[in-house]
């Protein structure tokens, strides 16, 4: 499946339905007053967000999306039908954009936008009666709907972001400790598209995981898939930094893990100017060592023992490929997360 992060598209709210011009016409009344109905209301341009959806492919750059007009008003004080609604569905944390970059509003906090309101229906010429004019021959033509250039962009909404290189290991911890099911494959840039994972973590809590594609030294000018995934860690609120050790190289792992942050700096540097940007750079990390199957206790305890010396930082060790201590992982994640917020943890 291709991942649609950003389009362009215009947007129509319906145009309300005219007025009607109409006098009763009923056999005993000779001078049968005004009974032109009002037009209907046009439907208006809604966004909405359906969790069942992670892209916006579903939208074509350019095209036109249009609510319906509202119906004419008829006689016998018949008001017209009001037109029905457009409802665009689109992923949480879907910015809407107007032409100019103006952000109109942020799908991550709300669960249904109005961008545009129908037009009104015009008032048919029943309503124009008055005692000085008993017959009169007008009526209000529909109000106009709006039509919005719009651009949508899509930064994923997920509560840890799992960062590290291609090949990490990435795809096969989220599909361990989620239902997600990304593609995995053993060469670079498996993942294409982030992937969204739901875990369960005690009886009452859950939180969102996204699996973002692998970086590369480079990341921040453009490199490899870019800073076109880079964006979709800006919502996260820390990051599981997963490091494969399977080289067994205890300088290498290091340099791997400077790196990464290497990159997200350079992505904050740019975008330092940019309003309410946080930086990525300074947000938590989790360090986590994977593929420890890969090595024996004794080279694991020296890359350990060098990260710590280097970094001051405890590194987690995990198998993602044999799940070995996947479970501790999920645990101190969801610690990290709902303590934290129930304010147990510094």
């Amino acid at each position: 499946m291709k991942f649609i992060d950003e389009v362009h598209i215009v947007v129509s709210s319906g145009h309300g339905g005219p007025g009607a011009i109409s006098f009763r016409r009923e056999a005993m009344t000779p001078r049968g007053g005004p009974d032109g109905g009002d037009g209907g209301r046009g439907g208006d341009a809604i966004f909405k967000v359906d969790i069942g959806i992670n892209s916006l492919m579903d939208y074509n750059p350019g095209k036109k999306y249009a609510a319906q007009a509202g119906v004419a008003g008829s006689s016998a004080n018949s008001s017209g039908k009001g037109g029905e609604s457009l409802v665009l569905k689109v992923p949480r944390g879907t910015l809407i954009k107007n032409e100019e970059g103006i952000i109109l509003q942020d799908m991550a906090l709300v669960e249904e936008f109005v961008v545009a309101k129908g037009g009104r229906g015009g008032k048919g010429n029943a309503f124009f009666k008055t005692s000085v004019n008993q017959a009169p021959e007008k009526a209000q033509p529909g109000e106009p709907g709006e039509t919005l250039s719009l651009k949508l962009e899509l930064k994923l909404l997920a509560d840890v972001g799992i960062i590290g290189f291609p090949n990490a290991g990435k795809s096969t911890l989220i599909s361990r400790i989620s239902a997600a099911k990304p593609k995995i494959g053993d060469y670079p840039f498996t993942t294409l598209t982030p992937q969204l994972g739901v875990v369960r973590w005690g009886d009452e809590h859950s939180y969102i995981v996204a699996d973002i594609p692998g970086l590369i030294e480079g990341a921040s000018e453009g490199a490899g898939l870019g800073i076109q995934f880079l964006r979709h860690i800006e919502r996260t609120e820390f990051f599981v930094h997963l490091i494969d050790i399977s080289f067994a190289d205890p300088p290498q792992v290091l340099h791997k893990y400077e790196q990464i942050n290497h990159e997200l700096q350079m992505y904050d540097e740019k975008n330092k100017d940019k309003d309410e940007f946080v930086p990525l750079s300074t947000r938590p990390q989790m360090v986590v060592f994977n593929k420890i199957d890969s090595v024996s206790a004794e080279d694991l305890e020296k890359i350990v023992k060098h990260f710590v010396q280097k970094t001051k930082l405890k590194p987690s060790v995990i198998s993602a490929y044999t799940g070995l201590k996947i479970e501790d992982l999920k645990n101190e994640i969801g610690h990290r997360l709902f303590d934290k917020k129930s304010g147990s943890v510094e």
